[in-house]
């Protein structure tokens, strides 16, 4: 049964959450007892879903692929780089089964349809597509036809490139567009979370979450106040590692408290709504203030201006209503200095 997760504004009437992924990637060196320990240290940390990645270099990579300006130094060609971490479907299949140990939803970054056909064996519980292959037509469709959730990240796109990519995701099980800069790392300038707000607002009605690849432990809190219901954040046994995404990732303690941050701030987010809240009842009833008697005022006389005042408590005709007030007839007396209140009035 696939793991579901819990994302903060699918139902307003429940403790406000936020889905958190921690992006293992390639960060087990292609080693399965370095990927086994982060599973364990995602779970520790609070995390709600571990993410790996599937893919075959020689599918992926031509003759002309070059290694991108953050991986330099780290291998003499891409080729070389991705032949040392990748992971084939079998040795995902012992990932996915420590994941559900740990009851964390297992994903997986497909980056070729083959792959994709490899996820339908493997049972994943969700298939995130990396910002490179957000405009990729044939991976989005493959991914789309696992009928699973598909959460796809949206760095170095333009939003007018992503219609495609949103239509998948709206028709999956609790889809997702990540706002995401593929910067590694990503400077504080171009963290750009405004573009949450600007892709709700482009697909109303379609979860947003943000892929995280800043330094800093706060950016999670700071993308959930922005609109975020899904984060996804790379975690590392260590950021001082070689390898192309460990100076991006956090260590487990420091992925501990990038979540806890981002509860907290989506318990004070709250409902998408503006109210009065219960804890505001007691305010609300001692310091609004009500119409009140500016002088002793007979049964049946007929209000005018200079017969009320505005005083507290909230607990009479609310001020708001003085203009529809006036002209009233009084049921019975009230009394100079206290409230008038609905059973005042003649009908």
């Amino acid at each position: 049964m696939p793991r579901t997760l819990v994302f903060h504004h699918a139902n307003p009437d429940r403790p406000a959450r936020v889905a958190v992924i921690a992006e293992i990637g390639v960060n087990h060196d292609g080693d399965l007892n370095t990927a086994h320990a982060l599973i364990l240290a995602a779970a520790q940390a609070g995390a709600q879903a571990v993410k790996f990645q599937l893919f075959r270099p020689k599918s992926l990579l031509s003759a002309d692929a070059a290694l991108a300006g953050y991986q330099a130094g780290q291998a003499a060609s891409p080729h070389e780089l991705l032949d040392t971490l990748a992971l084939g479907a079998q040795s995902l299949a012992p990932l996915r089964d420590a994941a559900h140990a740990q009851d964390l939803a297992f994903v997986v970054t497909p980056f070729g349809p083959a792959d994709v056909a490899d996820l339908h064996t493997l049972g994943v519980d969700a298939v995130k597509i990396a910002s490179p292959d957000a405009v990729n037509p044939l991976l989005l469709e493959a991914a789309a036809g696992l009928d699973r959730p598909l959460w796809v990240s949206t760095g170095t796109a333009h939003a007018d490139e992503l219609d495609a990519a949103a239509h998948h995701a709206t028709q999956s099980p609790h889809g997702a567009l990540l706002q995401c800069v593929s910067a590694y790392p990503t400077p504080d300038h171009a963290a750009a979370l405004g573009g949450i707000t600007a892709l709700r607002q482009r697909f109303p009605g379609l979860r947003v979450g943000y892929s995280d690849h800043t330094p800093d432990e706060d950016t999670g809190a700071l993308a959930v106040a922005a609109g975020a219901c899904l984060l996804e954040k790379h975690l590392t046994h260590d950021p001082a590692a070689p390898g192309p995404d460990h100076a991006v990732s956090l260590d487990p303690a420091a992925l501990g408290r990038y979540i806890a941050a981002a509860h907290r701030a989506a318990v004070r987010l709250g409902p998408l709504a503006k109210t009065c809240q219960p804890v505001e009842a007691d305010v609300r009833e001692v310091s609004r203030q009500s119409l009140c008697a500016a002088r002793n005022l007979p049964a049946g006389h007929r209000l005018v201006t200079g017969d009320l005042v505005v005083k507290r408590p909230g607990t009479g005709v609310p001020a708001a209503d003085y203009r529809t007030t006036l002209g009233r007839t009084l049921a019975r007396p009230v009394a100079q200095n206290h409230l008038l209140h609905p059973d005042d009035l003649a009908p």
